[in-house]
């Protein structure tokens, strides 16, 4: 037989999650792998939906707004209650925390068995559906904590983002792929249509410790700090040698392009937003913890994203996330 022309090897996201759990956690019952499971289904599902929009009535806003404000699109309820109806049927999720809910949905008193809470955006940049632009799921995952009564609900989700036990997020775009982290390291999957399941593309992600390209959105650099504006102004500047901007306006995107080539995304405060807008439980909390995972770094301009103790549910962070030696550089400028 010409082995060249074999088959080549199909690992699967369930079956690198069992591999790393016999290597890592070898005393695991699975229920972590199949708690994973429903994640992966619900963003296959979605992922589907997404490829279809504009076939089917799903383009366009519901003329609602959620508890940030926003604008809901139809896709964004799609998202939500795909994913919450996925980890419903799963015996160890007992809270789920939603972008697009105004409080925690109590689906098990926490225990023993119920112990995990799943945290997610179901659309991130819903914003850009009608215009065909690449949109994205981020998921964050916590446990219990020992010691606390179960009936305290926010004292068991408001955790900082170090006890995060895994972290993701799912680009949907000329393919969908898949990355997330257990704290061994950042891997990436992606969705092959033929057989309906993630297939590994990248193992042990590295982002690169430099990269000239940052990545914000220009038009608010009137209302950025002195100090942020004197970064931007440094990087069109012949001393810098070369930055490039790129910005498309969907967090997942952003971040996933800054993961694999390097350089820095920004969402600053500013004048009309002092506290930032990114949510910290399920945007920054799980993107830092992919990025330092991937040798990055993640900061609100003050601290590290993973040390933050949020005090509410919507709680809003500037973000600055990237290669380490660019999200240093922002920072010698932003406290100079």
């Amino acid at each position: 037989m010409d082995r060249s022309l074999a088959t080549p090897a199909i690992k699967t996201i369930q079956q690198h999650i069992l591999e790393r759990q016999r290597v890592h956690h070898p005393d695991a019952t699975g229920e972590f792998s199949w708690l994973l499971g429903a994640v992966t289904l619900a963003t296959k599902i979605i992922a589907d939906q997404v490829r279809r929009a504009g076939l089917v009535d799903v383009l366009g806003s519901t003329g609602d707004t959620n508890v940030q404000g926003e604008d809901v699109q139809k896709l964004d309820i799609i998202a939500n209650e795909t994913i919450a109806r996925s980890l419903g049927y799963r015996d160890n999720v007992g809270i789920m925390v939603s972008e697009e809910d105004d409080e925690p949905r109590i689906l098990k008193e926490l225990d023993a068995q119920a112990r995990y809470i799943v945290l997610f955006d179901p659309l991130d940049g819903s914003s850009n559906i009608d215009v065909n632009v690449s949109i994205g799921t981020i998921f964050s995952i916590l446990q219990r904590r020992e010691g606390v009564a179960a009936g305290k609900v926010m004292d068991h989700i408001l955790q900082p983002g170090y006890r995060q036990i895994a972290a993701g997020y799912v680009i949907y775009s000329s393919s969908t792929v898949m990355a997330y982290t257990t704290g061994d390291g950042v891997h990436m999957f992606t969705l092959d249509p033929a057989i309906g399941a993630y297939r590994l593309s990248r193992e042990g992600v590295v982002m690169p410790p430099v990269g000239k390209t940052y990545s914000i959105n220009e038009a608010y650099y009137s209302l950025f700090p002195g100090g942020v504006q004197k970064y931007l102004e440094w990087v069109k500047s012949d001393e810098a040698g070369g930055y490039g901007l790129r910005y498309i306006g969907s967090l997942v995107a952003d971040f996933h392009r800054t993961l694999l080539k390097g350089g820095v995304f920004l969402y600053p405060p500013t004048t009309n937003a002092p506290q930032g807008k990114l949510r910290l439980l399920y945007e920054a909390n799980p993107l830092a913890f992919i990025a330092e995972q991937a040798g990055g770094m993640a900061t609100d301009g003050r601290q590290r994203i993973l040390d933050k103790t949020p005090t509410a549910l919507h709680e809003r962070t500037p973000l600055v996330i990237g290669s380490k030696a660019e999200v240093d550089r922002v920072m010698s400028f932003w406290h100079a």
